[in-house]
C-alpha cells in the first residue's frame, strides 16, 4: 500500500469527518484520479520531441502516455487537425497516491524560489491544477535526454463538492500552500 494512502486512511479521513461533520463515509472527500499532461507546440515539425516526452513522462509517472492529437486547425499556429501536440498520463489507484507523495515530497522542494502552490488554483468543483515550467524537478528525469525546458501541468481530481473541502484534503495529505 502506497505511503500516502495509509496516512490518508488511518489519519486524515478521520479528521476531515469530523471537521466537516460528515455523517456518511462516502460524503469524505478523496482523490479521484490525477492527470499529467505535456504539451509539444513543435511535435508536427519535430517528431523527436514528442518521443522524448513521451519517454520522460514514462519515467516520471510509471505508466505508458497517451497521445494526444489536435482537435481542429489552426492556421496561426501551423496547425493541422490530427496532427500530434502532447501525450497525457491519468494515475488512479496506487499510482496516483505514488506520485503525488513523490510530488509533494520530493519535486515541489526542488523548485527554485518555491514558496508554496497557489491557493487559487482550485476550478470551483474540488479539481486542483499545478504548472510545473520545468520537469527536470523529478529525480526520473535524464537531463542528458531533455532538450530545452519542457512544461507540464498537473491536475488533482477530488471527490470534494467544494473548493474548502478540496483544500483541506490536499493540505491534510501535505500540499505546501502557500500563506495568505
Amino acid at each position: 500500500m502506497a505511503r500516502l494512502l495509509e496516512t490518508y486512511n488511518k489519519e486524515v479521513f478521520p479528521k476531515l469527518q469530523k471537521e466537516f461533520g460528515l455523517s456518511n463515509p462516502m460524503q469524505v472527500p478523496r482523490l479521484t484520479k490525477i492527470t499529467c499532461n505535456i504539451g509539444i507546440g513543435e511535435a508536427s515539425r519535430n517528431a523527436k520531441l514528442l518521443d522524448m516526452a513521451m519517454e520522460q513522462l514514462t519515467n516520471i509517472t510509471g505508466q505508458r502516455p497517451v497521445l494526444r492529437r489536435a482537435r481542429k486547425s489552426i492556421a496561426a499556429f501551423k496547425l493541422r487537425e490530427g496532427a500530434p501536440v502532447g501525450v497525457k498520463v491519468t494515475l488512479r489507484r496506487d499510482r496516483m497516491y505514488e506520485f503525488l507523495d513523490r510530488l509533494i515530497s520530493i519535486g515541489l522542494p526542488r523548485v527554485r524560489d518555491f514558496r508554496g502552490v497557489n491557493r487559487s488554483s482550485f476550478d470551483g468543483r474540488g479539481s486542483y491544477t499545478i504548472g510545473i515550467r520545468d520537469i527536470l524537478i523529478f529525480p526520473e528525469v535524464d537531463y542528458q535526454k531533455v532538450e530545452g525546458t519542457i512544461g507540464m501541468n498537473i491536475t488533482i481530481t477530488t471527490s470534494a463538492p467544494t473548493d474548502d473541502q478540496a483544500q483541506a484534503l490536499l493540505a491534510a495529505l501535505g500540499m505546501p500552500f502557500t500563506r495568505s
